[in-house]
């Protein structure tokens, strides 16, 4: 019997463990999404060939990295108009400052005027990909979403008397969060805690770490419910809190909540 014992609790340190090292990730991931929207032009395609998103946290020309996660291929941006819009990366980053994005382009870039397809060269200032300057700051357990609105009329440019188009892409940058979070923490701490957060449309889930710290993230703006449910081992019986109210771009401190 002491053996089992002993392999049980062995069995919860390990869980709880795996479960802080998921909560510590969590306080330093920001989810981030990429959008691509256009402006009507006066062409039947504007064909961009999407390769890469990276980004800079860096004022200087070094320091890219990939967002990750980025959904390669050929944007007829005439199709994203109207409120239709191509969901280009969806991925978690660490959280903090971002200063610059880079649209990494192939050579398969091309319009279509009368029914032909003519192909954009690419000036060779930008073969390195388009560079976006902005300034924002990506709090954890947030959701953000960057809009990236091309003008095409003017970023085609038809050279002189060679007939050729060049691809110099003019974007409007727009970084908004779509989300909040509700932290906290419970005491005691010596057990796992499910903390799950109701608003009676959705229900979002999520674990304390080995301190007793909770964070949910991505959380719509709405009034919720908090049901805290303690591990059974703990002896205690779950505990709810009502009407925590969740805004836009803010992490809603709840503080600690105790069993008793």
């Amino acid at each position: 019997m002491k053996q089992q014992h002993f392999i049980q609790m062995v069995l919860v340190i390990v869980v709880m463990m795996f479960l802080q090292g998921c909560s510590n990730d969590t306080t330093q991931m920001t989810r981030v999404q990429i959008k691509l929207v256009d402006a009507p032009g006066d062409y039947e395609e504007v064909n961009i060939d999407l390769k890469d998103v990276l980004i800079n946290r860096t004022e200087s020309g070094n320091g890219w990295e990939s967002i990750g996660n980025v959904k390669q291929g050929i944007y007829n941006l005439l199709e994203y108009t109207g409120g239709v819009e191509a969901l280009i990366a969806d991925s978690e980053i660490p959280s903090g400052q971002i200063n610059q994005m880079r649209l990494v382009l192939g050579e398969n870039n091309s319009i279509k005027i009368n029914g032909e397809l003519t192909k954009l060269d690419t000036p060779s200032s930008q073969q390195s990909g388009l560079k976006l300057n902005f300034h924002t700051e990506l709090m954890g357990g947030l959701l953000y979403t960057f809009i990236l609105d091309f003008d095409v009329n003017k970023s085609i440019v038809k050279a002189a008397n060679s007939g050729k188009y060049n691809l110099k892409p003019v974007i409007r940058v727009v970084a908004e969060a779509t989300s909040g979070a509700i932290a906290g923490k419970v005491t005691p701490f010596e057990f796992i805690t499910q903390v799950s957060a109701i608003n009676g449309t959705d229900t979002l889930r999520t674990h304390t770490d080995l301190t007793g710290k909770f964070l949910v993230k991505g959380v719509p703006p709405a009034t919720y419910k908090l049901l805290f449910t303690p591990d059974t081992s703990s002896g205690f019986s779950p505990k709810t809190v009502e009407n925590i109210t969740v805004t836009l771009g803010n992490v809603t401190d709840v503080g600690t909540i105790t069993f008793e």
